[in-house]
């Protein structure tokens, strides 16, 4: 009765565990009398199994019993219905509609399509406006057709206002696409063969790779001097050349936006860029006007070794702002200065046709561009005065003078698939679309 006293004692006391734990000693004579007596054992076995013992150095103590909390069931249904109550209400965002021409490179014109399965017939020429286009706030330098036949559908438009467009030219002139990609002046942009992406250059001294359905900047490079002409590579377009206010052209590959080739002359600004023979030689026109003509007024370079091909192609004293190359035969045109146009072999020594030159319009100082019709039948070019003039290739006569625009009309494009359409943009960020 004394042992059982004293185990009852123990475990009942109030004192605090820890100090229990610190102060307690072992206690032989329980050891003892659990091995010698039968009913101690049996009680202190029977004691365990009803309730917790904690077994600190030989010592065992009853652990303070914990009340259970019974929780009544809730289904799932009715607890998602009670966080739902609870959850605070934020405001509601209402949807965005995507834009206008949100599958800008999948959806294909119903005027283009009857067009795509037919071969190319004689080139028509353009009699009235179909639509005017008016969303640029500056002069617009450049606009070009998407080469991809199935999008052609898609104009781009580079301006002064420090962006491009692009516009559904053909089925109301909506524009579709704007791309904010340059801090400064757009001088030059033009499609990339796939019709997937754009390569522009700009006054605030970048030449950029833009996606022109998501409009995101794939690749920018920094030239460090204004970007006045850019060039891809027909056989590698993810090269491309640029050019500008500076004695350098400058080759450029957008997947690592590294510099490949630099080619120097001794000139102080590229006027433009454009590739022969499959992208292994390129033609530089520059401002480089002198008594010696003959001298560094257009440039034949070698791609791959930087080397001088020509420099003594054109012999007068006039600057080219613009060329162009002729999509079938090996020759190219060059806008010039002196109020013609002229035409030149795209072949070594690049001889220039003294016998052609398309001549009516005037270009007085102003970066008029010039082109050919798809199957290099006409030729096209703008005009100081706002007017458009139609050339025969061959012939170099004058098929047709359009009185586009009231100021200098800086551009004009024949489309290559549709038959007569053709666009025109002047000095004030005009642009209009004909058929």
């Amino acid at each position: 009765m004394i042992i059982m006293a004293s185990l009852v004692d123990y475990e009942d006391s109030d004192s605090d565990p820890d100090q229990d734990l610190q102060s307690a000693a072992p206690r032989p004579h329980l050891e003892l009398y659990k091995d010698q007596s039968p009913i101690m054992s049996s009680f202190l076995s029977s004691s365990s199994s009803s309730s917790s013992v904690v077994s600190v150095s030989g010592c065992r103590k009853r652990a303070q019993p914990q009340p259970a909390v019974v929780r009544p069931y809730v289904p799932k249904r009715q607890r998602v219905s009670t966080a739902a109550a609870q959850t605070p209400e934020t405001p509601h965002t209402p949807h965005t509609p995507p834009p206008a021409g949100a599958r800008l490179l999948s959806e294909v014109s119903e005027r283009v399509r009857p067009f795509l399965a037919l071969k190319a017939s004689r080139v028509e020429l353009p009699r009235r406006v179909q639509c005017l286009l008016q969303a640029h706030q500056g002069p617009v330098n450049t606009l070009q057709w998407s080469p991809v036949d199935h999008l052609s559908h898609l104009l781009l438009s580079a301006s002064m206002d420090n962006t491009c467009k692009v516009w559904d030219g053909v089925d109301g002139g909506r524009s579709l696409r704007t791309y904010s990609t340059h801090r400064g002046a757009v001088r030059d942009a033009c499609w990339l063969p796939c019709g997937r992406r754009l390569l522009s250059g700009s006054f605030d001294g970048t030449a950029a790779l833009t996606d022109a359905e998501t409009g995101q900047t794939v690749a920018q490079m920094d030239n460090g001097f204004k970007v006045t002409c850019v060039a891809p590579r027909p056989s590698d377009p993810d090269v491309f050349l640029s050019g500008g206010f500076s004695s350098e052209v400058k080759a450029w590959d957008a997947r690592c936006r590294k510099v490949l080739r630099v080619y120097k002359a001794a000139v102080q600004q590229t006027l433009d860029v454009l590739f022969l023979s499959g992208g292994r030689e390129f033609v530089s026109s520059t401002d480089a006007v002198s008594r010696d003509s003959a001298e560094r007024t257009l440039i034949a370079w070698d791609f791959q070794t930087t080397a001088k091909l020509s420099n003594q192609i054109f012999h007068e004293r006039y600057t080219c702002p613009s060329l162009s190359a002729h999509p079938l035969d090996a020759s190219f045109i060059a806008q010039t200065n002196g109020g013609y146009i002229a035409l030149f072999s795209a072949q070594r020594p690049y001889r220039m046709n003294k016998r052609r030159r398309y001549e009516g319009h005037k270009v007085e100082g102003f970066a008029v561009h010039c082109g050919f019709s798809a199957d290099g039948s006409v030729l096209v070019s703008g005009s100081s005065t706002g007017s458009v003039h139609f050339y025969d290739y061959q012939s170099s006569r004058t098929l047709k003078t359009l009185d586009a625009h009231e100021h200098a009309c800086v551009c004009a494009a024949l489309h290559p698939v549709l038959p007569a359409v053709t666009a025109t943009c002047d000095w004030t960020g005009e642009i209009k679309i004909w058929t």
